[in-house]
């Protein structure tokens, strides 16, 4: 049995494509990087204070061009959706079926993480924490947050998304992108910035449909030229966008709400991974980088979600027992960060581990059920998506927190009901 087993695993990793596991956990691993270089604790005669380091280093702003992943995330997720799509067509499901899978498998593992920010945040309220050193710090741990309201919005249009790929794919594209430029031509217009959390769609969306090309092989088919011409298409249109004043060069600016400069380095990231596909492969084919993303990239959801209140949770402790605290910036405080960042992620690891119950996906369906009606569906998804939506609008507070512990389970256990078809 267990060289059937072993038979087995070989034979579902020579059927994957494992580079888009390593680029997925590459991004997840990218963004820790970034957030353990962006906060500096500093403590002074005046008390505690956090700085960003990174921001204030002379080739940030062009270091986002390239540091800036998350529209190669969503693209990668694009190309996990269209498999996951057609695996479920393929057995006989539907679009509910699809959406509440994709929302459980998101959402389930955000559960005890707003349980345990309700219950940190009102307890350090009630210890009379200084409200802005904790506003500071609730505002720090809750800005990844944003991306279950944005990925979830993207899971739930797949199933449409993929009807209007499979029928018109570059006209979808170009909607798309169109769709992006009015949404910022009008949110210039007027000046409100909340106009732009209506590219929460057409942007990521945009990035996802290039994930559908991915899994269709259609970069697989081009050649280096055109790839390489791609890439830098993508990446001579940021010149213009990013010179004419309105939207910024700092492409992590650009990333709240999303923006389309994001839709055009998405396309130049595509093409990048697809030129180093050749290469990224067989690295792949070794033990060790088949193992290392296994261990960070199977836990890939919670390393996201847990890295940073476990990042400022440490330096929290490390407070507490009197450790020295470089200058964040200096020499010595950028040394620290490699150890810095194995630390953050061996005890994410370990966290997800302890909460694997959470990171499980709903089981398939029997013969003769289906998922809830699209009424019910509907609310599972304001449930779930909703709390994320408000922090990432109105930040992490005491109440957002707790609304997100309610409403969060809520949506996860509705979107796991079944109901007998007739």
């Amino acid at each position: 049995m267990g060289a059937a087993a072993g038979t087995l695993v070989r034979q579902a990793i020579a059927q994957r494509d494992l580079v888009v596991d390593l680029v997925r956990t590459a991004c997840v691993v990218l963004v820790v990087v970034v957030h353990i270089t962006m906060v500096g604790v500093a403590v002074g005669p005046d008390g505690i204070a956090v700085t960003s380091p990174l921001q204030e280093a002379p080739w940030y702003v062009a270091a986002t061009w390239v540091g800036q992943v998350m529209p190669l995330f969503f693209v990668v997720g694009g190309f996990a959706s269209a498999v996951g799509w057609r695996s479920t067509v393929a057995r006989g499901g539907g679009a509910r079926d699809f959406v509440a899978t994709r929302l459980v498998r998101l959402f389930r593992p955000a559960v005890p993480l707003f349980l345990v920010l309700a219950v940190a945040l009102g307890t350090a309220t009630a210890v009379g924490t200084p409200p802005e050193l904790l506003g500071e710090v609730a505002f720090g741990i809750g800005s990844p947050l944003w991306f279950l309201a944005a990925y979830g919005i993207t899971q739930c249009c797949v199933p449409l998304m993929a009807r209007l790929h499979a029928r018109a794919p570059w006209r979808t594209l170009g909607a798309l992108l169109v769709l992006a430029a009015a949404v910022d031509a009008v949110r210039f217009a007027t000046g409100v910035a909340e106009v732009g959390l209506l590219n929460l769609g057409p942007v990521w969306l945009f990035a996802q449909q290039l994930g559908f090309l991915w899994a269709d092989g259609w970069f697989a088919r081009r050649s280096r030229l055109v790839l390489v011409g791609g890439a830098v298409a993508g990446y001579a249109a940021l010149v213009p966008l990013t010179s004419v004043g309105l939207w910024a060069p700092d492409m992590l600016q650009d990333l709240d709400p999303p923006m389309l400069p994001l839709a055009f380095l998405a396309v130049a990231q595509a093409c990048l991974v697809q030129l180093a596909h050749g290469p990224l492969s067989r690295l792949m084919r070794t033990r060790s980088a088949q193992t290392a993303v296994f261990v960070v990239g199977r836990d890939g959801m919670v390393v996201y979600l847990w890295h940073l209140p476990l990042f400022i949770a440490l330096n929290g402790i490390a407070l507490l027992l009197g450790a020295p605290f470089p200058e964040p910036g200096s020499a010595a405080w950028w040394a620290t960060r490699p150890a810095a960042l194995v630390v953050v992620l061996a005890v994410a690891i370990g966290v997800a581990r302890l909460l694997g119950w959470f990171d499980r996906p709903l089981p398939r369906l029997v013969p003769g059920t289906d998922r809830p009606g699209w009424p019910v569906l509907a609310v599972a998804a304001l449930c779930t998506i909703g709390p994320a939506f408000a922090v990432m609008q109105l930040h992490l507070s005491l109440g957002t927190a707790v609304v997100g512990a309610v409403l969060v389970p809520l949506g996860v256990v509705l979107l796991g009901r079944t109901v007998r078809l007739n």
